[in-house]
C-alpha cells in the first residue's frame, strides 16, 4: 500500500492567506495536509520566540475549492507556530514542513529576516525536511490577503519540489530548500539551483516623524539592482534578470566558510 505522508503547512501571512491555501490544493496531492498557521499576520519574525505569544490554537473549519478542510490558527510566531504542531496539534511528527506560499520574494541576504523561512528553519531544526516557498509580488501585496495574486504556478512547484522531498533523500547540510517563483512563471518555467545573493534587497527606510517622540515605524523599499557585476549563480539574478524559478538549498550551519587556519593566524598576531 502507497504511504500516505505527513504533511505540515505553515505560512507567515496568517490563516486566512490564500497562498497558504493554495499551496494546501496542491499539497493534498500527495500527502495528508495539517494546516497551522498564525492567527494573525507575523511577516518579518524571522525565527523568532516572541515571551508574549499566547499560543492559544483554535480549530475552524474552513471550505477550499469545495472541500472542508480543520484547520489551527495558533497565537504565536511562524517559528512557534512549528513547535506547537508538532508537539501538540499532529499526532507524529510531520514527514515535511512547507512554509508558504509568502505573499513576496525571500531572497538574498535578509531572508533571516522572513517567518517564511524562519518556520521552515525551525522544521528543520527539529530534524524535518522543510520547503520555503515564496511567490514574487509587488510590494504593496506583502502585508495583504489579496485574491488579486494568482499562486496556482507557485503552488505547482512547492508541490513539485515538496514530492522530492519526500521520495529522495537529501545531501547532508540540505536542511530546507528555498524557492523563489517569478511573478511571470508559468508550470513550464525552468528552474535553477542558486546560492544566496549577498545583496540586503529589501532596504530600511527612517520613520517620518518630527520628533524621537513621536511613534515611528520603519519602512522598506527594493534595492536598486543592476544586472551587470551580479552574480549568475544567485537567487536574486535568477528571480529579477533571468525569470526563472530559484531553488536554494539552506544550512542550519552559518559558519563563515573562511580558512579557519588564516582567520586564527589573523585573530592572534600581534600589531
Amino acid at each position: 500500500m502507497e504511504k500516505r505522508y505527513q504533511i505540515l503547512l505553515t505560512n507567515d501571512d496568517g490563516i486566512r492567506s490564500p497562498g497558504l491555501w493554495a499551496a494546501a490544493e496542491g499539497l493534498s496531492q500527495i500527502g495528508y495536509v495539517t494546516v497551522a498557521a498564525p492567527r494573525e499576520q507575523h511577516s518579518a519574525f524571522g525565527r523568532a520566540q516572541p515571551a508574549t505569544s499566547d499560543g492559544v490554537i483554535a480549530s475552524d473549519r474552513m471550505e477550499v475549492n469545495g472541500k472542508q478542510w480543520t484547520v489551527y490558527s495558533v497565537g504565536a510566531s511562524p517559528a512557534q507556530t512549528v513547535q506547537f504542531a508538532v508537539l501538540e496539534i499532529m499526532p507524529r511528527a510531520p514527514d515535511l514542513v512547507v512554509s508558504g506560499i509568502n505573499y513576496g520574494e525571500n531572497v538574498g541576504s535578509g531572508v533571516t529576516v522572513s517567518g517564511t523561512v524562519g518556520a521552515a528553519l525551525e522544521a528543520s531544526s527539529l530534524g524535518i525536511p522543510a520547503i520555503a516557498a515564496s511567490l514574487e509580488t509587488e510590494m504593496t501585496y506583502h502585508f495583504s490577503h489579496s485574491r488579486e495574486i494568482d499562486f496556482s504556478t507557485a503552488s505547482y512547484f512547492t508541490t513539485y519540489f515538496a514530492r522530492q522531498l519526500l521520495e529522495k533523500r537529501m545531501p547532508a547540510d540540505v536542511d530546507v530548500l528555498k524557492i523563489e517563483v517569478p511573478s511571470s512563471a508559468t508550470p513550464d518555467t525552468p528552474w535553477e539551483l542558486t546560492r544566496l545573493g549577498r545583496n540586503r534587497y529589501y532596504l530600511p527606510l527612517k520613520p517620518e516623524r518630527t520628533s524621537w517622540d513621536q511613534p515611528g515605524r520603519l519602512g522598506y523599499e527594493m534595492e536598486a539592482l543592476e544586472q551587470a557585476g551580479m552574480p549568475a549563480d544567485t537567487d536574486i539574478y535568477a528571480l529579477r534578470f533571468k525569470r526563472v524559478v530559484a531553488v536554494t538549498p539552506l544550512s542550519l550551519d552559518l559558519t563563515s566558510r573562511v580558512d579557519p587556519a588564516e582567520l586564527d593566524r589573523l585573530l592572534r598576531e600581534e600589531k
